[in-house]
């Protein structure tokens, strides 16, 4: 093969020698990478460099980026761009046609030149992230389409942008507020016979967390180590605006990422109007994993319409979406993998999202406590159980091909993934949990704690409204027990705290002005006190059991301070019914920074 041998020893360039192309050529062949790919990897060569040199072997032209100003000379099929890899453009008055192709087809390309020079006018070669780039800002006005409208052309009936009416917000908040004060003035109001109805309200959420509770903790046995031929090429989505910062982290942390280079799909969506993030993802897309999507400054502003607007570009058999200050664990995508084909009925798995700084205060403390319990206990239980999934908004990993069926994500709903797990579980495509672990960072401040828990109680008012506004329909879609352990779960999140701080601010008000009279047990108010004492005692019990089971047992004694905690996620909940009414799409952006070495050391030494 001397065509090949002689790309081969031209990309490898000064960084080998004949030997080394030709071992890189045999191994390349041997296990079916793309020789381009293998060399870069192998020897570290920015793959721009490495098509260049290949192109210039071939005496083609090599252009970094497609010229500004150039523009596409035909249509562009937003639902086929992930398959594109040679496109047609105007460049100066003159057509010009731009290729990212593989060493076979650079072979191909060159065999052509020999026959037809003047193919050097006609032709550029470009690495495939700038053709990426390409092609996302000339589908960028069809991309925002789709990304908009997809879902309601694929299911109008399940999207904030229309069910979400000023009447129905007004309503709705109305009648959370009336809820609220009935079931705390019922013990006050009603005779005793209404007492076990009152019960049974204010406990069903704490009983399912009971049923949670007592589910064995079944531990992920050890996979056998799966051959590199053998995994599939898997797409990894990772949303930024405003994260500057963060970007040489998260490169570390994907590079550091247990499975074949030449298998990852990594595309970084970023917000054109944070063009300082721009600049630090492209400082390295020198790594062929690496790709770049810019998101068009368009309303709405949200996570979900970047998912959106990136996710015709993804190429794997899986994708899994990643947040700005996401670590997750090397073998992530290898036992996830190894899940879905042992389960193929499972079409969405959710990691385990494990907080790294519990130690820096009371309020991460508390904020890894509540992650505990919901990734490593309570989520584990209804993905078993075959129940509605409240997703988390990162490392969820899902079937491409059921992605796409299932509409992508809301772009209207700030809290995509709840949205998205009801309409995962609506279409009977089931989700499971994994023991594979992402670090993240809780926020140490008040005020930017209140303003993430703001957006997610307001995503969750969004989803049950929008999943209530058709009954008849949702219960035919999920069936009478899903349907009711769904409303359960929803509402007692969402009027739980609520509750808790209005109970608090009664006993209050009733020992300042005399009222409280300990001594004196009617039937209602042991019956207050034993519900209050059981919700409150299965709500520290699992986030006790949560920490256990993440090793995170020094935090158990901040535990105490849950009370207060409550009292501050009321506060969101008051705030997020609120924005709900006067600004529902409206996306509070939390800020995020980078992890210090010495955190880093901390935690690898745990």
């Amino acid at each position: 093969m001397p065509r090949a041998s002689r790309l081969m020893r031209a990309i490898v360039g000064p960084d080998g020698g004949d030997a080394t192309a030709r071992r890189l050529l045999e191994e390349a062949l041997l296990t079916e990478i793309d020789p381009i790919l293998h060399a870069a990897f192998s020897l570290n060569i920015d793959i721009g460099t490495a098509m260049e040199r290949g192109a210039t072997a071939f005496g083609l032209t090599f252009f970094d980026v497609i010229p500004a100003g150039s523009s596409s000379a035909g249509p562009l099929r937003v639902e086929r761009l992930a398959d594109v890899h040679f496109v047609r453009a105007m460049t100066l008055g003159e057509e010009v046609a731009y290729a990212a192709p593989d060493f076979n087809g650079l072979m191909r390309l060159g065999a052509l030149y020999d026959t037809d020079p003047a193919l050097t006018r006609r032709l550029c070669i470009v690495p495939g992230a700038a053709l990426r780039q390409y092609l996302a800002t000339e589908a960028a006005p069809d991309l925002l389409v789709a990304a908009r409208q997809g879902l309601v052309r694929h299911w109008p009936t399940a999207t904030a942008s229309l069910e979400l009416t000023l009447s129905v917000r007004l309503a709705f908040g109305a009648l959370v507020l009336v809820l609220v004060a009935t079931l705390l003035a019922l013990p006050y109001l009603a005779a005793a016979w209404a007492m076990p109805a009152w019960a049974a309200v204010m406990l069903l959420p704490a009983l399912i967390r009971l049923a949670a509770l007592c589910m064995p903790n079944h531990a992920t046995a050890p996979e056998a180590r799966v051959d590199p031929q053998d995994l599939p090429l898997y797409s990894v989505l990772v949303p930024l605006r405003d994260e500057a910062d963060m970007v040489d982290q998260l490169c570390r942390g994907l590079r550091a990422l247990d499975y074949p280079a030449h298998r990852l799909d990594i595309i970084f969506v970023v917000e054109q109007r944070s063009p300082q993030t721009v600049a630090a993802v492209r400082r390295h897309l020198g790594d062929a994993r690496f790709s770049l999507v810019e998101v068009p400054h368009a309303l709405p502003l949200t996570k979900p319409k970047a998912l959106d607007f990136a996710l015709p570009f993804c190429r794997g058999e899986f994708v899994v979406v990643f947040d700005a200050e996401d670590r997750p664990e090397p073998g992530q995508l290898r036992q996830v993998v190894n899940q879905f084909r042992r389960a193929p009925h499972l079409h969405c798995i959710q990691a385990r999202l494990v907080i790294a700084n519990g130690e820096k205060g009371a309020l991460p403390a508390l904020f890894a406590g509540e992650y505990a319990a919901l990734f490593s206990v309570f989520l584990p239980a209804l993905g078993r159980w075959g129940m509605v999934m409240p997703l988390g908004g990162t490392s969820n990993h899902f079937r491409l091909a059921s992605l796409r069926a299932t509409g992508g994500w809301d772009a209207y709903n700030v809290t995509e993934d709840a949205d998205l797990g009801v309409r995962l579980a609506r279409r009977r495509l089931s989700c499971g949990t994994s023991s594979s672990a992402t670090l993240e960072d809780a926020p140490e401040t008040l005020r930017v704690w209140i303003g993430q828990r703001r957006r997610w109680m307001k995503g969750w008012m969004q989803t049950v409204l929008v999943h209530n506004r058709h009954p008849a329909q949702l219960i035919r879609d999920l069936g009478w027990w899903r349907f009711l352990i769904f409303e359960i779960m929803v509402f007692g999140m969402i009027l739980s705290p609520l509750l808790h701080t209005g109970f608090m601010l009664t006993c209050i008000f009733a020992f300042f002005t005399g009222h409280m009279e300990l001594l004196r047990l009617d039937l209602w108010t042991a019956s207050c006190l034993s519900v209050f004492a059981l919700g409150y005692g299965i709500a520290f019990a699992i986030h006790i059991l949560g920490l256990i089971r993440t090793g995170q047992t020094r935090l158990l004694p901040f535990q105490a301070l849950l009370p207060i905690y409550w009292i501050a996620v009321a506060w969101a909940t008051l705030w997020a019914l609120i924005d709900l009414t006067l600004k529902p799409f409206d996306w509070i952006k939390t800020a995020h920074r980078p992890v210090s070495d010495t955190q880093r050391r901390q935690v690898a030494a745990e």
